[in-house]
């Protein structure tokens, strides 16, 4: 029978490439237990300057206390990026991937031991043949998920094959009744062995089916559940519950556990998103999974609370990018029923390293076979923003590849991808998966935010048969910052609520957006940026990254998304006023709010989800705000306190950005007066040049100031130093995607940008 043991505490930790083949003793090495990442501060600080290098873990193993016969199995969550496993000094196998769980038999290593010494070396180095390349967020370092040692007979189901679980589970409605189909990879099976599953109702805990057939290296069966319980999403997730044995005469050799729930579901390029044959627009966040201290190193309590918070939005989905993530959130998301987009970190920019793709191919494997089992996930996503650095020759066809390769292991899901916005809505990459979607930043990185329904509109009008959603979308809202009259890029809390009011709204009367993602449903880490006055943080969340505020946006989607009721008194920490009247807004999902000024009743609002009241006095000093909201005989109450001021509380303003402030964005006054020519391109090597890399580029002043300047006079985008930082290794002439070639000569604008560089000394 199998059995498994956790082997998380009393670890060896150091940054080193030194294999130990015994358990180091000297003081240089750090006592610690798993998870842990070694980037859980240098990632989150800023500087683009965090640990990329390798690091050792070391930890003996004993001998567990089962059958002589037993093999044994090591099984790792999550090692990023690249992972080499030693035993006693030696070599035993390599995982290029930093997501995807990995599996390694060490069975002949306890041949002869009692114990043995495990030293896993880690690397979090960028790889040209390992994903993601490029991207914004920080690529954590360490062993960050559960690692535990598996005892199994010889004959078991096949654990090691892409670290899968060894069964795959599908079901599918035929008429009042379903079908349940199992295949079942049996390892080494005798000719009398079975497969034998037991299904379960999870509330009754009544037999509700039951099939045997004998075991074979892949074994199918098949039964009927008369008029089932559907999975029907976060209004009834239902499960069954199948057992799934491998039995040898009287002895069970092998058991798997499977939550299963019955469902079907199809996207209509008109009506959107219907799942059990009822409409159901997708409206919900997208999640990195990463914390304030603890980088990527979770316990199943922070995933809870995740998963907690995005069921208090209201969400009905949740994107996970842009990478696989733990098992357990997946498992949570079957119980509580959040419909999943999963994807590989197959993101930014392609390498041309024929091995790169191989690696893509390689974690998508990894990521359907693990996560086959699990119901909520309805999308597999095959890249995200792939054409940054631009539709790099070969792409096409390896996004075809992935397409190909999801369907032949996986038909009953839909595949999809998303689009960056400079994506021409004709291009050929949106033909390619079943359903696609766009990350869309009108009204925060250029355009208006009432530019979205715009382009959806143009988008339904090229493409009237293909299904759309929307991937991305938001802008950062940092805390600290206020106005009464809130701006794009401003930063303040206020804009965000602003551009998000909008937003919530227009996806609200547009059920044809079959999904939409919010970026982002936390603040998280990325050690590139410089944003608002925040650094090595991406602000965008609708929660902060240590999870203990909820910005107003937050409970803006609430109003819209939940049947929770409450009221919310917005611009709270916007506390200090110095006006003699201030507008009050509430959000609420109740249809009536009721405002009380310092005892007073300022009476009544109907309304739809936001209620502002006008020119409310504030007397000077404290003013006492409470807000009721009254349904049947419901009450719910919402209350904070303004402050009246003489004087406006500069604390609430930004300190000014030196890369606005200091002319970067015009560096040079006659940048559109350039008589712009292809010309013969120079590459003198002690000068820069579109050869060099992003990050060279922007670490010189005068170099990055150059390429700011021209991205943002020719570009699709306004952008800065600290935010290019992300590009990393990218080199400049790969920045195709940044220039709109219907408007620019791209190679015109690369002609300048290498002029310009020219002129400037390493």
């Amino acid at each position: 029978m199998r059995i498994i043991e956790n082997v998380m505490e009393g670890w060896m930790f150091k940054k080193t490439e030194e294999i130990p083949n015994v358990l180091p003793a000297d003081e240089s090495w750090d006592r610690i237990n798993l998870p842990h990442t070694y980037n859980a501060f240098d990632g989150q600080d800023g500087g683009n300057d965090y640990y990329k290098g390798k690091a050792v873990y070391v930890k003996r193993l004993e001998r567990p206390l089962v059958s002589p016969d037993s093999e044994f199995i090591l099984s790792f969550g999550g090692v990023n990026s690249v992972a080499r496993v030693y035993i006693d000094g030696e070599f035993v196998q390599e995982h290029r991937g930093g997501y995807s769980r990995f599996r390694v038999n060490i069975t002949r290593f306890f041949e002869n031991k009692k114990s043995i010494v495990l030293a896993v070396e880690v690397d979090n180095t960028n790889s040209s043949d390992v994903y993601p390349q490029m991207a914004d967020f920080t690529f954590y370092g360490g062993i960050y998920r559960d690692v535990s040692l598996i005892s199994v007979p010889k004959t078991r189901f096949d654990i090691e094959y892409y670290a899968g679980s060894g069964v795959a589970v599908t079901s599918k409605l035929n008429g009042e009744d379903a079908i349940i189909d199992i295949t079942a990879y049996v390892k080494d099976p005798d000719e009398s062995d079975m497969v034998m599953v037991e299904v379960r109702d999870n509330d009754s805990y009544d037999d509700v089916g039951f099939v045997v057939a004998p075991a074979k290296k892949i074994t199918k069966l098949s039964l009927k559940i008369d008029n089932p319980r559907l999975w029907n999403g976060i209004e009834d997730p239902f499960l069954y519950d199948l057992s799934i044995k491998l039995v040898r005469h009287n002895e069970v050799l092998d058991d798997v556990e499977v939550n299963h729930g019955i469902r079907e579901y199809y996207v209509d390029p008109d009506k959107g998103f219907f799942l059990n044959g009822k409409s159901l627009p997708l409206r919900g966040v997208s999640r990195h999974q990463d914390r304030l201290g603890n980088g990527n190193a979770l316990d199943q309590i922070d995933h809870f609370e995740d998963l907690d918070l995005i069921l208090d939005v209201g969400a009905n989905t949740v994107r996970l990018a842009h990478y696989q993530q733990d098992d357990y959130f997946y498992e949570l998301c079957d119980r509580y029923g959040l419909i999943v987009w999963a994807e590989i970190p197959f993101i930014s920019r392609m390498n041309k390293d024929p091995k790169a793709h191989e690696n893509a191919m390689e974690q998508m494997k990894e990521l359907v076979y693990q996560n086959y089992n699990h119901s909520s996930i309805f999308f597999w996503g095959i890249s995200n923003e792939i054409t940054i650095a631009g539709d790099i020759p070969g792409l096409t066809d390896n996004l075809k590849e992935l397409n190909a390769l999801v369907k032949s292991i996986d038909n009953t899901r839909l595949t999809t991808m998303a689009q960056v916005s400079m994506l021409p809505m004709e291009s050929d990459h949106n033909q390619i998966t079943d359903i696609l979607a766009y990350n869309l930043y009108f009204g925060w990185y250029g355009g208006k935010y009432t530019d979205n329904e715009v382009w959806f509109d143009k988008f339904r009008a090229m493409h009237p048969n293909r299904a759309v959603g929307l991937s991305e979308y938001g802008c950062e809202g940092i805390i600290s910052w206020h106005s009464d009259t809130p701006a794009c890029k401003d930063y303040t809390e206020e804009y965000q609520a602003e551009y998000h009011e909008h937003m919530a709204k227009l996806l609200s009367e547009r059920p044809e957006i079959w999904g939409s993602y919010i970026w982002n449903m936390f603040d998280f880490g990325c050690d590139a940026r410089d944003e608002g006055g925040v650094q090595g943080r991406n602000n965008k969340g609708l929660v902060t990254i240590d999870r203990k505020i909820k910005k107003d946006s937050f409970y803006l989607y609430k109003a819209y998304w939940s049947d929770e009721s409450f009221v919310h008194i917005t611009s709270k920490r916007f506390a200090i006023r110095c006006a003699e009247k201030i507008n009050i807004k509430i959000y609420s999902n109740m249809p009536k709010v009721r405002l009380f000024v310092n005892g007073v009743d300022l009476g009544e609002k109907e309304g739809d989800k936001i209620f502002i009241f006008e020119n409310v006095s504030l007397n000077m000093g404290s003013n006492y705000i409470k807000a009721v909201g009254v349904i049947l005989d419901e009450e719910v109450v919402d209350r904070t306190t303004f402050i009246r001021e003489e004087k406006p509380f500069a604390g609430y303003v930004r300190p000014a950005d030196e890369e606005e402030e200091d002319g970067v964005k015009n560096w040079f006054d006659d940048i559109d007066k350039e008589n712009l020519e292809a010309g013969k391109l120079e590459f003198k090597p002690e000068f820069f040049s579109i050869k060099d890399t992003v990050d060279d580029v922007i670490r010189n002043d005068e170099a990055g100031d150059i390429l700011v300047s021209i991205i943002n006079q020719f570009g699709t985008m306004k952008t800065k130093k600290s935010m290019l930082g992300i590009m990393g290794g990218m080199q400049v002439d790969e920045m195709a995607a940044f220039f709109n070639p219907e408007k620019v000569d791209t190679d015109k604008v690369f002609a300048l940008i290498n002029k310009k560089l020219q002129e400037i000394r390493k």
